[in-house]
């Protein structure tokens, strides 16, 4: 897509936008720039929401922001996504940023959360380390369980007694319906990623069954040891 078509298509999105979640928009601009991520490879930053007003007397209601959409990030994104759809991809930022705007006027900060869990999600992608129940911060899609970009986490939380007769034995959990075993290997870990492999309908990204011991007394002084693996499931 041109850059000329790219910023039409930005203007006819804006007007599809309710009012009232324009205000305190100072402009919604499309830039030209490539943006990358500073350590993820074929990671773009699509969008940005720039608060640059506040009032001292009342910082949520005068809060202002411009929200800038970089055309080059979504060029250098389609160039590397086969399929990439322009439209659905420049909507959800757009949302996303106006929402950014909407949460920090109403000092709300769930959506700062939600990056922040994106971000971690990277991190176990790459094998890196990451804060250990970041997934909570995710989207919440029932109860126990929650959504980060394109994973599904169950989570599976523990108390001490349950957690060490967990250890070496199989774990059911639900999924579209039916029930599917897994078994949990032994270890040292408090929070245990278990990918899950062979499920139906798969996900479009991981699904990760989280089993994990509740926090205690001892987590005072205690970091949680972080363990991840595949585990091939049966229904």
């Amino acid at each position: 897509m041109r850059y000329a078509d790219f910023e039409a298509m930005i203007r006819d999105m804006t007007r599809e936008v309710p009012p009232d979640f324009l205000d305190g928009i100072e402009g919604i601009e499309v830039t030209r720039k490539t943006v990358p991520h500073a350590v993820r490879a074929e990671v773009f930053t699509l969008g940005e929401c720039v608060p640059h007003a506040f009032s001292q007397q009342d910082e949520g209601a005068r809060l202002r922001s411009r929200v800038l959409l970089h055309y080059g990030s979504f060029a250098a994104l389609a160039r590397i996504t086969p399929g990439f759809d322009w439209r659905h991809e420049a909507w959800e930022t757009l949302t996303h940023e106006l929402r950014h705007h909407l949460e920090w006027r109403a000092r709300v900060p769930a959506l700062e959360a939600l990056d922040d869990a994106v971000e971690a999600n990277y991190a176990r992608h790459d094998g890196e380390a990451f804060p250990a129940l970041f997934f909570l911060d995710g989207e919440v899609i029932a109860e126990g369980v929650y959504k980060v970009e394109d994973d599904v986490f169950l989570d599976v939380p523990l108390t001490g007694k349950e957690w060490k007769a967990q250890a070496g034995a199989p774990r059911t959990f639900h999924w579209h319906g039916h029930d599917w075993r897994l078994d949990v290997p032994r270890g040292p870990a408090d929070v245990l990623f278990l990918t899950a492999v062979g499920v139906e309908p798969e996900p479009a990204g991981d699904l990760v069954v989280v089993v994990r011991r509740r926090p205690g007394a001892r987590d005072l002084w205690h970091r949680a040891v972080v363990g991840h693996a595949e585990a091939r499931v049966m229904r």
